[in-house]
């Protein structure tokens, strides 16, 4: 499977389906990304430019990474 037929397939799944994906998905492929640095400059812009679109700044995020600990997930001891 290509990577635009993986695009398209993803794009047609319901909203519920997407965040489901999204939440099942992004920790293994974040520990991929975590090994190469040089990705990880190329995600960060990504990542906040999502931020702000929605209004977040950086500093409320760390606030809300306080909150859960700072554990991925949100889990606490």
């Amino acid at each position: 499977m290509t990577v635009e037929e993986l695009k398209t397939a993803l794009f047609a799944l319901e909203p519920e389906q997407k965040k489901a994906f999204i939440l099942d998905i992004l920790p293994p492929l974040a520990n991929d990304a975590m090994k190469d640095p040089a990705f990880l400059m190329q995600l960060m812009p990504v990542f906040l430019g999502m931020l702000k679109e929605k209004g977040i700044e950086l500093q409320q995020l760390v606030q809300l990474a306080a909150m859960f600990g700072g554990k991925p997930g949100g889990g606490n001891p």
